[in-house]
């Protein structure tokens, strides 16, 4: 059984976490990030990134979702984290 893991904020520290997670396989699963930029931006830089090069699988997004490898993870802007649902 997967460990769940939410991720709050996406910056590069955020991004390199979700990276080596997924790299892990079914070890862990990230079902939610937690993020101020808006999910297009935060799928251009997942999968482009100047140091780690591009993301090793898909990457798109929707109006709730990031969607990566086929697998939508819920995306939340919430400033107050003591909001967030997990």
């Amino acid at each position: 059984m997967a460990i769940r893991v939410a991720i709050n904020g996406f910056g590069r520290i955020g991004r390199l976490t979700f990276r080596n997670l997924v790299a892990r396989g079914s070890e862990f699963e990230v079902v939610g990030i937690n993020d101020l930029t808006n999910n297009k931006t935060l799928a251009t830089l997942l999968k482009y990134d100047s140091t780690h090069r591009r993301f090793d699988g898909t990457v798109d997004s929707d109006d709730q979702n990031l969607i990566v490898n086929g697998k939508p993870i819920r995306v939340f802007e919430e400033r107050n984290p003591a909001s967030l649902p997990w």
